[in-house]
């Protein structure tokens, strides 16, 4: 097994720890080192996969906190943006949307840490369906659907509980969604991983999830925050520059 594949494999099972204990940062976590690592249209794909499987286990969870009616606003705006946008990251080339995950990345994470400080509040379905929009285009591109949602969370006082079980359903329906539409317009997108990588991945994923379920009773929200935000700036900074290097 590669330096490179066991670096896959670590980053899966981080970002589903991530995921169980924030709700989200799946992608903000695993995006920029799978994209550096695999190039940035089969990283996107394993992204897009890990992340539906992810949240799947953690729905099956939170089910009773789903707020139904707040994921329709924000999942059907998505979907139906996340039909151009898939087209778009299929006529990029890899390095340039290398650049584009990564400054995704970058600009979602600065944008969470100022509107944390924020006292601004909005209100309405209509900043909902914008910000489903966003992020749906932004997982067809780059993976990362959650910085915008997070943005609205943050920006509409969203309670945490609610939002983060809300997330799971939404991110199951944006990722099927954004791989049908990936796979139709080019089904060579896949990465060439055997049956036993694909395995190995599912098995992280629960690992992570279980050891998330257990680290989630003692580690504080703030803390968990922070530690993914470095860890998502050093990987995104990793990847834009590889992808500088290849323009």
């Amino acid at each position: 097994m590669s330096v490179g594949l066991i670096a896959v494999l670590v980053a899966v099972f981080a970002g589903a720890i991530a995921q169980r204990i924030a709700g989200l940062g799946f992608a903000l976590l695993v995006a920029p080192f799978l994209v550096m690592l695999l190039g940035a249209h089969e990283g996107v794909i394993v992204v897009l996969v890990c992340g539906l499987v992810s949240s799947t286990i953690i729905m099956a969870r939170v089910w009773a906190e789903v707020e139904w009616s707040s994921l329709w606003w924000l999942a059907v705006p998505a979907a139906v943006a996340t039909i151009p946008a898939a087209f778009v990251a299929r006529w990029l080339p890899p390095a340039p949307l290398s650049i584009v995950v990564s400054l995704l990345v970058l600009v979602a994470l600065l944008v969470s840490l100022l509107l944390q400080r924020t006292t601004l509040a909005i209100r309405g379905r209509l900043p909902m369906g914008l910000a489903g929009v966003m992020s749906g285009a932004t997982n067809a591109l780059a993976g990362v659907g959650g910085p915008a949602v997070s943005a609205y969370a943050v920006m509409s006082r969203w309670p945490q509980r609610g939002f983060a079980a809300t997330l799971q359903p939404y991110f199951v329906l944006t990722n099927i969604v954004a791989l049908t539409v990936k796979f139709a317009v080019d089904p060579a997108q896949s990465p060439s991983f055997g049956v036993a990588i694909w395995l190995a991945i599912v098995a992280l994923i629960v690992a992570g999830v279980v050891v998330g379920d257990r680290c989630q009773r003692y580690v504080r929200d703030h803390h968990a925050r922070m530690a993914l935000i470095v860890m998502s700036f050093i990987g995104a900074v990793a990847a834009l520059a590889k992808g500088l290097a290849d323009l």
